[in-house]
């Protein structure tokens, strides 16, 4: 598991609009876009991953615009546009001109949509319980989908209410602990975030990716699910593999919405394999 500390905080972009982002590693570029989440940042969803992924790749953590030490830039035109497009501006600062992406959830919706906006841009996708799709058998929003966009509500956030989302995030819940808790918690509050929350009613990821043209999507992809997925579930993957003509989907047992997370070793070696494959 990484060591922050050891890790050096980089940004792109003018004051106002900066991206918060680490890099770690040599090699061909792997851009880790992380879901959405109170709390959430780079380093919270991949700190068991980035070490692995180092060993073959230039692995680039980011915290997306509201999240971590980035700027709030989320306005009007909904947060998958947004977000995106600031991805983009970050491979154009640091001169990245193709690379590969891993997004969990909300970070899986805004690769599809860089994808879709600048294909050229991408090299690979490994897509982890990815937003933006449409369940064949869930009714949606999901319990956990709930207890995200209601975090900020009433209130407001509360130690219990991020224990609750948490929870749902992951398979067994006794693995997680009281520092992620306050680790989360101490980013889900700074006065920025509290001001204009990411998952707010401005925020909310309301255009749907799986309604833009998929099917022209060459690129070879990994989607991968946790079998017991409570935010974003399983049956969302159909459309997506249906639909994208080189997706193949890894489902892992016993797992919840992070699978980087609670099945970390074996994620790591699916994923190096799957992005330094010639085939």
């Amino acid at each position: 598991m990484v060591d922050v500390k050891s890790l050096e905080s980089r940004f792109t972009g003018k004051p106002g609009a900066r991206l918060h982002y680490y890099k770690i590693g040599a090699g061909d570029p792997v851009i880790m876009i992380h879901g959405g989440g109170p709390g959430a940042t780079g380093i919270s969803n991949y700190r068991r991953n980035m070490e692995a992924l180092a060993e073959h790749f230039t692995v680039y953590v980011i915290d997306l615009p509201g999240y971590g030490k980035s700027d709030n830039t989320i306005g009007e035109e909904g947060l998958y546009e947004v977000i995106s497009k600031s991805v983009l501006e970050f491979m154009d600062e640091l001169k990245i001109e193709q690379a590969s992406f891993i997004g969990n959830s909300l970070g899986g919706g805004t690769s599809l949509k860089i994808a879709v906006k600048a294909p050229s841009r991408v090299h690979r996708l490994v897509l982890m319980g990815t937003g933006g799709g449409l369940p064949m058998f869930t009714p949606m929003p999901t319990e956990g989908l709930k207890r995200m966009l209601t975090f900020y509500d009433g209130e407001g956030p509360t130690m219990e209410k991020l224990r609750r989302v948490i929870d749902l995030l992951v398979f067994d819940p006794s693995e997680i602990t009281d520092a992620l808790l306050e680790e989360r918690m101490k980013v889900a509050t700074l006065p920025q975030t509290l001001a204009n929350p990411p998952l707010g009613r401005r925020g909310h990821p309301s255009k749907e990716v799986w309604r833009e043209a998929l099917h022209e999507l060459t690129h070879k992809t990994l989607l991968i699910w946790g079998r017991e997925d409570r935010v974003v579930p399983l049956d969302s993957a159909f459309i997506f593999l249906k639909t994208m003509p080189n997706a193949s989907l890894h489902v892992f047992p016993n797992c919840g919405h992070w699978a980087q997370w609670e099945k970390s070793d074996e994620f790591n070696v699916l994923v190096s394999r799957f992005l330094t494959s010639e085939n």
